[in-house]
């Protein structure tokens, strides 16, 4: 608290005068003893107009009133203090027998102002109070700067929270400072639960871990990122520092939601990074329509390769499986048979017991060769009671042993029609198998040209082409 004598008067005046910031001084009698320049220059009063006056209020204020200073020099309690400044007066945290304000004076220059006051009592060296000083300071441009950092963070937060995209942001510390109301719906999580709070992982994940947001503020790389989204994410095409990424969570919704969620770096003028803004939009009707197209496209795609009445793969699906495994036998040097299975007598079957029970052969004989079929191999409906099998990795003692089996199996099977009559039928098998230089039409001969031998041979026998005997 200033302290001061008749003889330090003219070292008050100095002061005073010297201060850049603007300062006057009231004695006991709440005359206006200094008026130093830059007051004069803030105020737009001159000195001469105020010194050893009790005027100064109107420096300030339209109607007569107490400013701070008069209080101090009054000795006045902190509670009638605040009544007059409205509870905007506190004590000062650097001086004894101060207290500090910040009010807008709006007769000050154009628009007005906003000053920081600051009222100290000054005493005699007996202690008694014999004036106040005070000093202000224009803080309307940090007030104006303060206020526009609010109107855009109010502008910023209508913007996230009016958006129907889910969005929501972190601050450099991860703590949510935004979380819309789409955000809200989609996750089920309330904004006043986790503003604020470092759990905004709660309403994706059940045990704590980074979401995007958190990866992109801490700058990581996409070792990092691939640790969490393997597979599932990508660098961001538009910013810089962002990614993107699409995943399923399971409990959102009744049976979950597939999201599509980026997240990108908010940097300040200087360029840092000082928080991240993560977005997600729910495109689970997208990936159902994918899922529906793939599973049509599967079912087309198995129809076209299968015979609808026996469930084995058809001719065409022959003619495109069949190049492949001959060049791969000619190329590694592997063996490769080929089966032509044909059910004896099967006119007659149709002609005594109808096409229905024909047919009914024809399913019990596919059920049978794809019992006998090892991982590998694939059978076909070659046209009307003919069969084709593929073996590859199959020699002619392989290829013998599958037909001897097969044809033994179908031989035993009974097929029982409406009539309560016990159909059995059986197959000639022709055996062929892969040498240099054969085409898919030169194999499928020498394999035909077996199986018509196995007929002449009686039927219901197995017949290994001649130039493999």
């Amino acid at each position: 608290m200033p302290r001061t004598t008749d003889g330090n008067s003219i070292a008050l005046t100095h002061l005073v005068e010297g201060n850049p910031v603007a300062t006057f001084v009231i004695d006991a009698e709440h005359r206006v003893t200094h008026w130093n320049r830059a007051c004069a220059l803030l105020t737009g009063v001159p000195a001469d107009d105020m010194i050893g006056r009790s005027e100064h209020w109107r420096a300030f204020y339209r109607t007569s009133r107490p400013i701070l200073a008069d209080l101090v020099a009054d000795g006045a309690p902190e509670a009638a203090i605040g009544q007059v400044y409205h509870g905007k007066v506190r004590p000062s945290a650097l001086l004894d027998d101060a207290c500090e304000s910040e009010e807008f004076f709006p007769a000050l220059g154009p628009g007005g102002r906003w000053l920081f006051i600051t009222a100290a009592a000054i005493r005699n060296t007996t202690g008694g109070i014999i004036g106040a000083i005070e000093t202000l300071q224009d803080v309307t441009e940090r007030r104006r700067a303060e206020a526009a950092l609010r109107d855009s963070e109010a502008y910023l937060a209508q913007i996230v929270d009016g958006s129907s995209v889910a969005m929501m942001v972190i601050d450099a510390g991860h703590r949510v400072t935004h979380w819309n109301r789409a955000c809200e719906a989609m996750t089920g999580t309330l904004a006043c639960d986790v503003i604020g709070s470092n759990d905004q992982w709660k309403a994706f994940y059940p045990s704590k871990r980074p979401i995007m947001a958190d990866l992109v503020l801490d700058d990581a790389n996409e070792n990092a990122v691939d640790r969490l989204y393997h597979g599932r994410f990508r660098p961001s095409l538009l910013i810089p520092g962002g990614y993107e990424a699409e995943d399923f969570f399971p409990h959102f919704g009744e049976n979950g939601r597939w999201l599509f969620f980026t997240a990108a770096p908010l940097r300040n003028a200087a360029g840092q990074v000082i928080g991240a803004l993560e977005t997600l939009q729910d495109v689970s009707e997208r990936r159902r329509a994918e899922e529906a197209l793939r599973e049509s496209e599967e079912r087309y795609r198995s129809l076209s390769q299968t015979d609808s009445l026996t469930g084995l793969y058809n001719s065409r699906y022959l003619q495109e499986r069949l190049p492949g495994e001959l060049e791969r036998a000619a190329r590694y040097g592997r063996p490769l048979a080929l089966l032509v299975i044909d059910c004896d007598n099967f006119k007659g079957v149709n002609d005594c017991h109808g096409h229905l029970e024909g047919d009914k052969v024809l399913q019990t004989l596919a059920t049978v060769i794809r019992m006998c079929l090892r991982r590998s191999d694939s059978a076909y409906r070659y046209g009307g009671e003919e069969f084709v099998v593929l073996l590859p990795e199959a020699d002619a003692s392989a290829a013998q042993a599958l037909a001897e089996r097969l044809r033994g199996m179908f031989a035993g099977q009974e097929t029982i029609s409406p009539a309560g009559v016990k159909i059995c039928c059986t197959v000639s098998i022709g055996v062929a198998l892969h040498v240099p230089g054969d085409t898919e039409s030169s194999l499928i001969r020498r394999a035909d040209e077996a199986c018509y031998a196995a007929k002449g041979r009686g039927k219901n026998c197995v017949v290994l082409e001649a130039s493999a005997d």
